[in-house]
């Protein structure tokens, strides 16, 4: 009789949900030192889980932390990863720590500032883990066109706590409409995916489905989260709504009806837009309205 882990079981539990990380929504962090979150963290609905051996471990934990990581995703376990900067006396065992596990699916790089820490982290990783530059700083917000760019970057992430701390500005969709469009617009300066915002902190859904209505206007596509229980929320308002998949679900029979020939100016946009629309439905399962 064969028997089942826990880390089979998560692979099932998410069989026939996976989420591309070029288009995924929720990016779950999860605190390294709790490895009882990482089998139910993994198998819940965020489309992609960042083990932290950053922020959420305290120094004298780090070594530990460390080791839980590599032993779960050794084990069958499957996730990002969110190391110390590269200026900490972290960085480099975490990368070399990291390096080879066959369950890693990249780093998220802690207080990204330059383009040379992407390269060089791309690069202790043996050049084939993608590295995600969290952006925490005023530094790194200037520095952004080079770090989408860099070799090895993946998909640019807001590190919105650190950066508020950093300049003193308020977490106001105002104060942050900055940040946020440098980063968007930095992403598409490097040809990558559009970025991943920062958190929201607390347990008030309401406050939770609004924030994740600017990072969607904002045109972020992906939004960290701190709790199992946001998933699903940051799921649905990133996600194309069912009246959007009913426009483009007919605009493409109505193109395609008239021979896909393109009738004046406004045709190549809307196409562009229902062709993008009907990707994401199908891969996030969003249905048309009636």
């Amino acid at each position: 009789m064969t028997s089942t882990t826990a880390a089979d079981q998560t692979r099932q539990a998410r069989e026939g949900r996976i989420i591309s990380p070029e288009i995924a929504r929720s990016w779950l962090l999860v605190n390294a030192m709790k490895t009882e979150l990482f089998d139910e963290s993994a198998a819940s609905r965020a489309d992609a889980i960042i083990l932290d051996i950053e922020d959420a471990v305290d120094p004298s934990q780090k070594d530990a932390a460390r080791e839980n990581v590599s032993q779960w995703l050794a084990g069958g376990g499957r996730a990002w990863v969110r190391v110390n900067d590269a200026t900490s006396p972290f960085w480099a065992d975490d990368l070399a720590g990291l390096r080879g596990n066959p369950g890693l699916l990249g780093v998220v790089l802690a207080k990204t500032e330059s383009a040379d820490q992407v390269t060089e982290s791309f690069h202790r990783m043996d050049g084939k883990t993608p590295v995600i530059p969290l952006v925490e700083s005023a530094v790194g917000i200037e520095e952004a066109n080079h770090i989408a760019k860099a070799q090895g970057a993946f998909r640019l992430a807001f590190g919105s706590g650190d950066f508020r701390r950093d300049t003193g500005m308020a977490a106001t969709q105002e104060a942050m409409a900055y940040p946020r469009a440098k980063l968007v617009v930095a992403s598409r300066v490097g040809n990558l995916p559009g970025p991943i915002d920062g958190p929201t902190v607390g347990t008030n859904h309401p406050i939770l489905r609004e924030q994740s209505a600017i990072t969607v206007m904002m045109g972020m596509t992906g939004k960290l989260c701190l709790a199992v229980d946001q998933t699903t929320i940051i799921n649905e308002v990133i996600s194309p709504t069912p009246s959007d998949v009913a426009w483009a679900t007919d605009f493409m029979h109505d193109f395609e009806a008239n021979g896909r020939v393109i009738r004046d100016g406004s045709d190549l946009p809307r196409l562009g837009r229902a062709e993008k629309i009907m990707k994401l439905a199908t891969a996030f399962g969003v249905r048309p309205a009636l």
